[in-house]
């Protein structure tokens, strides 16, 4: 098949790695992808060829990427199918004439929550272009608020990449936090979640990660900004609780990448997290926005070690059973080849 995704950028974000790699295993598998990326700036043909095989953190990329001023349906390669991946992007592809392919939209968050107006965000769902969504949550809220179907595909961790690794233990326990700008990220909420349990625990350590440092105020005893991605399994491995405040999630790929290496999970119901986080058995899980509840999990987890390692042991073997990029990538395919 000929294939196109439209992708906001090559910048290595969580939605954007998955666009990507989902487009890089396809091209394995004998495909032709194509990633139309919008670039903000004229790019020189030296520009454009250096880039043309993908971004940096990812050289061996086999999708080719095709730079444009800004999207257009004009424009859009021939193919088989056309995959819009942001609400930016659906318009281009519902104006796509039909030598595009068949058209698709592929959704990793309810984007009208936070991400541009709501009512025009809302609008893109209603357009008719065949659903496909990274998380049971976005189905149901596909199905219930828009009367539409979608097919899920949940994101898989990478299991090569993402593994306990060997640490040093220097006795202290670590809670980890990813920290963002975005208020809906919960960063608030998780930081007076540690302060309720760290008043009992003062041992209790709180280490931050994110693309970016917070307000040095913020009570992250360490913090690593803008991690290489060979050094997230050794961060994700040294710390044995994972927290994430989050208030809602299209899926939540760091939470299960910390499972992945062997991290207890303590998470709101956000949502995306219904298909691997299961209170009491992979997971504990506090009601959206209930931060009683979030301090009570993880205080369990910090004074109970048995169940912490039950969780971390439960949760690890879910994420890497339950989710396999090779099963993702063929429903993927047999999705866009679908008539």
């Amino acid at each position: 098949m000929k294939i196109t995704f439209l992708c906001p950028h090559l910048r290595i974000a969580g939605g954007v790695r998955a666009i990507l790699v989902h487009a890089d295993r396809l091209a394995r598998r004998g495909h032709d992808v194509t990633l139309v990326v919008p670039a903000r700036r004229v790019l020189t043909a030296w520009w454009r060829n250096r880039f043309s095989r993908g971004p940096e953190w990812m050289p061996s990329m086999q999708a080719r990427v095709q730079w444009v001023p800004e999207w257009s349906a004009a424009a859009l390669p021939e193919g088989d199918a056309v995959v819009a991946t942001s609400w930016q992007s659906v318009e281009p592809v519902a104006a796509a004439p039909t030598r595009c392919g068949r058209k698709f939209y592929f959704i990793q968050h309810y984007e009208s929550l936070y991400h541009g107006e709501a009512a025009r965000v809302d609008a893109t769902y209603r357009i008719p272009l065949r659903k496909i969504v990274i998380s049971t949550w976005l189905a149901d809220v596909m199905a219930e608020r828009f009367d539409t179907p979608a097919a899920v595909v949940v994101t898989p961790v990478d299991r090569a990449q993402f593994r306990p690794v060997p640490v040093e233990d220097d006795g202290r326990l670590r809670v980890l936090m990813l920290f963002h700008e975005y208020p809906w990220k919960g960063v608030a909420d998780g930081l007076e979640a540690f302060a309720r349990v760290r008043a009992r625990h003062p041992e209790l350590t709180l280490v931050g990660f994110g693309v970016k440092s917070p307000p040095r105020k913020l009570p992250f005893a360490e913090f690593h900004e803008n991690l290489p991605q060979e050094r997230l399994a050794w961060l994700y491995s040294r710390c044995p609780i994972y927290l994430c405040p989050s208030w809602d999630e299209g899926l939540g790929m760091p939470a299960m990448e910390a499972m992945a290496c062997g991290a207890a999970l303590c998470t709101y119901d956000n949502g995306g997290c219904r298909d691997y986080a299961i209170d009491g058995r992979t997971a504990l899980v506090a009601p959206r926005r209930d931060l009683d509840a979030l301090a009570w999990g993880l205080a369990r987890l910090v004074e109970d070690p048995e169940l912490r390692r039950r969780i971390a042991r439960q949760g690890q073997d879910f994420v890497g059973t339950q989710f396999d990029w090779e099963r993702a990538t063929a429903r993927l395919e047999s999705l866009l080849a679908a008539r």
